[in-house]
């Protein structure tokens, strides 16, 4: 790196802690300061943050990664996070305001008892280490290493410092209003990479004759490996729902709302920057594809950050590697921390104040971190597209969480003991996969039956646990007494702030142009253009 990136480097390191600073004031005042921000957050800062925190540097890597060994088709997971999103403004976001909590856990404890908030609370820490907190550790420390020389522990330990400063100092305010500075340098580094990408392959013509067809196909056959039709179709969807409607990281940013329409336009505005990763992270790789034939897909990123930028543009692009992995890992330091906090500590110590409550969330962040770090060397064995690790462990745990959810919202009739019964049962069919592919990859288990178990496509794995999963919930249901929500889930009154709740036409108008959108890029990626 030439003294030009470095000082862009520092640039952005001040950037970004101005910005923590700034906004940090007044966060440690009170627990719903800290971890809600006060609940004062605009829709634009919303949409980046949602933005932000969901592109971390297993994105950068892991796009780009398979956009190099299989073209497009993972861009559907991008694509789709679109409708679910909708999803998240539209159905589940006034549920989630109008009962006031502060984590998702709490929320299902008022919608059905007390043991299915300790079990999401658990399950969803542990699900932070595995999937999370060591693969954008794993990610970033990775392009370090090539770029500067850095070994992995190394570089994953100094980006946990820099990142842990302003995340326990400055609570989610600060933790929003950064990643929403982070956002845009993560885009202006893709979008450089991308342009000298294609420039350096001769355009997107020369991109297209350079590849076989079929990689700018997103549909792929049933029996494909990683992206098989219907499992995008059907299956990926339910990872989509545990993760952008469910998930503390992800819905804790729509908390910090003033009402509803602020928070459902803000699910709008992160819908349509979800339209841009396929073609400044994935089309990438693709290029990298024909550059770089050699190169492994984990380390394709690295290899086009370090081969095709020049000084000064290299070092924005690390900056917004930097800015991806900080924004991500800052949000899911601070939602572990509300978990922690809100769902265990305070009601082991329901007389603790709120400064207490405060300390308890930095406490509990450090662990979680070193919990991630030791997870780190096992992360290599799972699949050599980084992406598909990713979305892979997200199929063995969202399935059931999901259908509790979902049919929660859905259907008054759904209680408390079939939603315990539904999510157990599911996290042991779940673990049951997940331990059968981690043995068969590593070679320590190697009979007929887990080989055909593992065999099966995650995606479609999924659809069955997801299917278990709902047919457990109703079934018990409707077995056993039937119970009243707690606290109105399902009342109709207007949550506290708002003026009026009706929906607002604008998001009406972006909500459809989104959707939209979404279905021609479908349409024009597809057989029918590119082939099979």
């Amino acid at each position: 790196m030439s003294s030009l990136d470095v000082t862009l480097l520092i640039l952005y390191f001040v950037g970004v802690g101005g910005v923590g600073y700034w906004s940090s004031r007044r966060s440690l005042d009170s627990s719903k300061s800290y971890f809600l921000g006060g609940q004062t957050v605009g829709w634009f800062a919303i949409g980046a943050s949602l933005f932000a925190s969901n592109i971390s540097a297993e994105h950068f890597i892991g796009l780009a990664g398979s956009g190099a060994s299989s073209g497009l088709a993972v861009g559907q997971f991008e694509w789709l996070a679109c409708f679910v999103l909708l999803l998240l403004g539209w159905l589940f976001v006034p549920f989630y305001l109008r009962t006031g909590v502060f984590t998702m856990p709490e929320f299902l404890e008022r919608r059905y008892n007390a043991h299915c908030r300790t079990y999401l609370s658990a399950v969803s820490l542990i699900a932070y280490v595995f999937t999370k907190i060591s693969v954008a550790l794993w990610a970033a420390a990775m392009v370090l290493h090539t770029i500067l020389g850095w070994d992995i522990w190394t570089g994953a330990i100094i980006l946990l410092v820099a990142t842990g400063i302003y995340t326990v100092f400055g609570g989610l305010r600060a933790v929003i209003y950064t990643e929403l500075f982070q956002a845009f340098i993560l885009i202006a580094g893709g979008v450089f990479l991308t342009v000298a990408a294609l420039g350096r392959v001769g355009g997107i013509t020369d991109l297209a004759n350079g590849v076989p067809a079929h990689f700018f196909n997103l549909w792929k056959s049933v029996d494909h490996p990683d992206f098989p039709w219907t499992g995008i179709l059907f299956g990926a969807p339910i990872l989509g729902i545990w993760y952008w409607c469910t998930d503390q990281m992800i819905v804790q940013r729509t908390l910090a709302a003033p009402n509803v329409a602020q928070a459902r336009r803000g699910t709008i505005f992160a819908g349509f920057l979800k339209l841009l990763p396929v073609f400044i992270l994935v089309l990438p790789g693709v290029a990298g594809r024909i550059l770089y034939p050699e190169v492994a897909p984990n380390a394709m990123y690295a290899e086009l950050v370090d081969k095709l930028l020049p000084s000064g543009v290299k070092g924005l692009v690390i900056a917004a590697l930097l800015a991806a992995l900080m924004s991500s890992l800052a949000a899911v330091f601070n939602s572990s921390s509300t978990l922690v906090t809100m769902d265990f500590y305070r009601k082991w110590r329901p007389q603790a104040s709120e400064k207490e409550l405060v300390r308890a969330g930095q406490v509990a962040t450090v662990i979680l971190v070193v919990s991630g770090l030791l997870w780190l060397p096992f992360i290599g064995k799972m699949s050599d597209q980084l992406f598909v690790y990713l979305q892979s462990v997200q199929a063995y745990v969202s399935p059931p969480i999901a259908a509790v959810f979902l049919v929660g919202l859905l259907w008054r009739r759904a209680n408390g003991p079939a939603a315990l019964a539904s999510l157990l049962i599911g996290f042991v069919l779940g673990a049951v996969r997940f331990i059968a592919e981690i043995g068969v990859k590593t070679g320590w288990l190697t009979d007929s039956a887990t080989a055909w178990l593992v065999s099966i496509n995650f995606l479609h794995f999924a659809i069955v646990l997801f299917v278990v999963s709902i047919g457990v919930l109703v079934f018990v249901s409707l077995i056993t007494t039937r119970t009243a929500p707690k606290l109105g889930i399902f009342e109709s009154a207007r949550p506290e702030g708002e003026v009026s709740v009706r929906p607002n036409g604008v998001n009406i108008a972006m909500s459809i142009l989104l959707a939209l959108t979404v279905l021609g890029l479908w349409a024009y990626f597809s057989p029918l253009v590119f082939g099979e």
